[in-house]
């Protein structure tokens, strides 16, 4: 690791709480980042995942603030942990334990919200975090206003079995004119100077400067002003970053409630987790340190929405929306497909809508943005119609519930073969048609019977050169 600058160091030691040191600071932050990864419950129960990998010689440290998270310690650990079977399939997320910590202050301090969303959301790890405590209810709004990383992030989404997502590609600070007061509760993990991550990304300081730390302070107090906008009276706001100055953190907060004093409280976290008072600043903040839980740095702020806001709201122009409900024959038809072929079902709630060929299931409540702002990707892609019936995609069999009587059952030889992209092979031609293929129980994408060989349907960009489920 590079040395700190020392202009960082001074602004370090003049905001460090007196019960820390600079050089534990220094000394944890040039040590390697201990691995966690975030059970996803969509997928396996907490405890159904535990014993499953126990026989692996994985060895599980439960993250305290988060009843999903766990530090992660493996016998072997020659095997890229991303290329595992159970990854592929969806039954966990490598997540930094304290990027764990603001999806859980949204939920222990929010009711039942219904409408949530993420501000800055890619690569995923705390939407698909809030989507799995949602349980693929409701509405969930991930924007992301790189480019670059929204495939990504619909990736993640789509390994992942998340179904209740609206995915769009905007800066943050549009969403206050958009949608005033539209929803229950938002994360706004807001673009930071990284001071934090330096243990995962030793050239985080390579471009570090007072400078650049006041730029960045104030496009987030742009963003906190919008997303406050678009939070409902009553609703929650966490704000957080994995950067520790102030001036990017506290002073962001303190904007707000200087904007807003009738209209925005604290929600203190001391009692957020066991040992959570360790990192609670005067206010009511979590400002983690690197040697307070061996993790990376972090920041997290619960604000509460107390009054109604005057909001300047905006209409924006919008090209025409490409999709229209389907017809009643489309929507037996496919249903009827997914469910006597494959063994898929779809949701109760939600409706079904075409754009061309294509057929999509839209989550209850997204009829009402229409027209209000662009929406890159919504729902499942379900199914594309041709002369022949339907050729079923990927994200819906990864996100849809499935009766296991009509998916063929993988054995680990052939899910490694089929998780590189190759056929499998059978000694008889068992069954006709589209199938789901599984492994211990879990989708593991589709294919499609070729006389005794199931041809591979796995998307190019998910194939893997090598695979264990060992």
């Amino acid at each position: 690791m590079a040395p700190f600058p020392q202009q960082f160091l001074d602004s370090i030691k003049a905001i460090l709480p007196a019960h820390l040191t600079l050089d534990d600071f220094i000394a944890y932050s040039g040590q390697p980042l201990r691995r966690s990864i975030r059970v996803n419950t969509l997928k396996i129960s907490v405890e159904g995942f535990v014993e499953l990998m126990s026989d692996k010689g994985w060895t599980l440290t439960p993250v305290p603030w988060c009843e999903e998270g766990f530090w992660l310690e493996r016998d072997d650990e020659s095997q890229t942990l991303g290329n595992t079977a159970e990854h592929l399939a969806g039954l966990f997320y490598i997540q930094e334990a304290s990027s764990m910590m603001p999806p859980t202050a949204l939920f222990t301090h929010s009711h039942a919200p219904q409408r949530v969303l993420d501000v800055a959301s890619a690569p995923g790890s705390k939407t698909t975090q809030i989507a799995a405590r949602l349980d693929n209810q409701g509405l969930l709004l991930a924007n992301e206003y790189s480019s670059s990383r929204l495939k990504g992030l619909h990736a993640n989404l789509s390994r992942l079995g998340i179904r209740n997502v609206v995915m769009t590609h905007f800066d943050g600070r549009v969403f206050g004119p958009a949608l005033p007061e539209q929803f229950d509760a938002i994360l706004l993990d807001a673009p930071c100077s990284g001071e934090g991550t330096i243990r995962k990304d030793p050239d985080a300081f390579a471009n570090w400067d007072p400078e650049s730390v006041e730029e960045i302070a104030e496009l987030q107090r742009g963003l906190i002003e919008s997303a406050f906008a678009a939070l409902k009276p009553g609703g929650l706001l966490v704000y957080s970053t994995c950067t520790l100055n102030h001036r990017e953190n506290q002073d962001v907060c303190q904007h707000l409630l200087d904007q807003y004093p009738d209209a925005v409280e604290v929600e203190n976290l001391a009692d957020l987790f066991p040992g959570a008072d360790r990192a609670t600043t005067d206010e009511g903040y979590l400002h983690v340190w690197p040697q307070i839980y061996d993790s990376e740095g972090f920041f997290v702020a619960a604000l509460r929405k107390t009054a109604s806001i005057d909001t300047e709201q905006r209409r924006y122009k919008l090209g025409k929306f490409p999709y229209l409900p389907a017809k009643r024959a489309e929507v037996e038809s496919v249903t009827e497909y997914l469910a006597g072929q494959l063994g898929l079902s779809l949701p109760e709630d939600g409706r079904i809508m075409a754009r061309d060929s294509e057929l999509w299931w839209f989550p209850e409540g997204l009829e009402h943005w229409i027209g209000t702002i662009r929406m890159d990707r919504m729902g499942l892609k379900l199914a594309e119609t041709h002369k022949k019936g339907f050729k079923t995609f990927h994200e819906a069999a990864m996100a849809l519930a499935l009766d296991d009587d009509k998916a063929v059952a993988l054995s680990n030889g052939e899910a490694e073969q089929y998780l590189m992209g190759r056929d499998v092979s059978r000694s008889s031609a068992e069954g006709k048609g589209e199938v789901v293929v599984t492994w211990l129980g879990h989708p593991l994408g589709l294919a499609k019977w070729v006389g005794s060989r199931l041809k591979n349907a796995l998307p190019r960009e998910l194939v893997r050169d090598k695979i264990s489920t060992r």
